[in-house]
């Protein structure tokens, strides 16, 4: 099939405020959102208005809300991160943070791993790292999961393997970049001891990363000091 995405119609397939930079763009950040996320954002989210400020480019792709970050969602993903790059003449060496949380903290690590552009960092909230045991941690997932990966062939727990930040990290195959993982220690979603903590101690002597545990906070809700300090390792490595 022909490709779909142009400057023209990348407003149906992601949310950009590229129109808001008014000088120089120093990079990007490409946001994943979490599962079930079905948003079209008609309105410039403040997060993309401050981004917008410092010269930087915030996307959203609207991947499958099902996707965790398949063959498809990369696709996709590349695809609008190529249409930019064509549209301001950024070269294969721009700086690209990938970051998202929770099923998007999975879709921005595995990103990493089989990006076209390899992000310079990347910054994770609350992700699940471990696929096939996050297959069992709740009964809403199997469906999900399920959906996202019934096409490759194989088996169904090599396919999560594929897409799985822990296992990708056993094989050597995550990048060698900065990764900053916050993690709320009383999520009951995405179980910190299995999921970020097991990731960070698979990592840790071979990438430079960093797990910041969140006392006190549920899934995904990172205190008003943690959000600061999220926000603060996006743009540092921007520059």
């Amino acid at each position: 099939m022909e490709k779909l995405i142009t400057y023209e119609t990348l407003r149906r397939f992601a949310y950009s405020n590229d129109k808001l930079i008014k000088d120089k763009i120093r990079g990007i950040v490409v946001e994943f959102r979490g599962l079930n996320n079905t948003t079209i954002n008609d309105k410039d989210p403040g997060d993309a208005l401050e981004y917008a400020e410092q010269g930087i480019i915030h996307v959203i792709p609207y991947n499958n809300p099902w996707c965790w970050m398949n063959a498809r969602a990369v696709r996709y993903t590349d695809e609008i991160i190529e249409v930019l790059c064509d549209h301001y003449d950024l070269g294969a060496d721009v700086k690209i943070v990938s970051t998202g949380n929770s099923m998007g903290g999975l879709c921005c690590l595995t990103y990493c791993a089989y990006a076209r552009i390899t992000p310079v960092a990347c910054v994770a909230n609350c992700p699940v790292c471990d696929l096939p045991y996050h297959y069992t941690e709740r009964e809403d997932l199997p469906r999900t999961l399920y959906s996202a990966f019934a096409d490759y062939e194989g088996s169904l727990d090599s396919a999560l393997r594929s897409a799985s930040p822990l296992h990708l990290a056993e094989q050597g195959i995550m990048p060698d970049i900065p990764y900053f993982i916050f993690h709320c220690e009383g999520d009951k979603s995405v179980n910190i001891d299995m999921h970020s903590v097991k990731f960070v101690e698979s990592m840790k002597n071979t990438r430079n990363i960093e797990l910041h545990r969140v006392p006190l906070r549920g899934h995904c809700d990172l205190s008003a000091e943690a959000k600061v300090a999220f926000r603060r390792e996006i743009v540092n490595f921007i520059g």
